[in-house]
């Protein structure tokens, strides 16, 4: 559970493992800085793959890398079928659930055939702290841009809707995402929200948009909002630098 029983979202935009010489990949500070608001100093770590199919071997390297921090780590999966029986009083018990980057859109509707959107608002509510990259951060707004449908973006509307807020994830990456977000907020097909370059996580307590956080100076966070008929203001947000591993 968090710190403050509160509850929290960190969404990442791109950057929660790091290269790693020995290990192939390592948790960054920001997926560091996830653990802490659990305030355990051995927390309970869930990991949702649903994005990449539940592929083992996307598994396995999220167990490798999240074996270098101090943690009991699970993973909940629904292919072939759930591997838990109980996924709700799995996730609830747990102090921090983490949802990789692949499909939102194929994420989405998995979680809502198994009931996992209701379980996971629970959760929330009930001061689980939820973390995820690209579709793992998206998946919590009413929407963004996602290359689900292929490698040109489209729109995403119907995010569980956790935060009220669009999302946009590698926005520093990726040369659509940019314009594509900025279009559908001006045009009011999503609302206005918040946009993470690579190595930077949006965190909120609630609903609320508290800090972003980096572990590479100069990556930016940014406010996206409405600004006249057809156009959008975006603002560069303060980031807080977080100390490198």
């Amino acid at each position: 559970m968090s710190t403050d029983g509160q509850p929290h979202i960190l969404a990442i935009g791109g950057g929660s493992f790091i290269p790693d010489d020995r290990c192939g990949i390592s948790p960054s500070p920001l997926l560091r800085y996830a653990a802490d608001l659990t305030g355990q100093d051995r927390p309970r770590i869930c990991f949702l793959a649903t994005a990449c199919g539940d592929g083992d071997g996307v598994i396995g390297r999220a167990y490798a890398a999240f074996s270098r921090m101090e943690a009991e780590v699970s993973h909940i999966a629904l292919f072939p079928m759930p591997n838990i029986p109980d996924m709700r009083s799995h996730l609830l018990a747990q102090d921090l659930v983490y949802v990789g980057g692949g499909s939102v859109a194929n994420l989405l509707a998995l979680w809502r055939l198994h009931g996992l959107d209701e379980m996971l608002r629970e959760a929330w509510h009930e001061g689980v702290v939820l973390a995820g990259e690209s579709a793992g951060a998206l998946c919590w707004h009413v929407g963004g841009n996602t290359d689900s449908y292929g490698p040109q973006l489209r729109p995403l509307t119907d995010g569980l809707g956790f935060l009220p807020y669009s999302c946009g994830v590698h926005y520093d990456s990726d040369k659509q995402r940019r314009p594509l977000l900025q279009q559908l907020v001006s045009e009011g097909t999503l609302p206005d929200g918040y946009a993470a370059d690579e190595a930077v996580a949006l965190h909120y307590v609630g609903t609320e948009f508290v800090q972003a956080v980096s572990y590479e100076k100069g990556a930016g966070a940014y406010r996206i909002e409405p600004d006249g008929p057809g156009t959008a203001k975006e603002t560069r947000l303060d980031v807080r630098l977080l100390a490198s591993l």
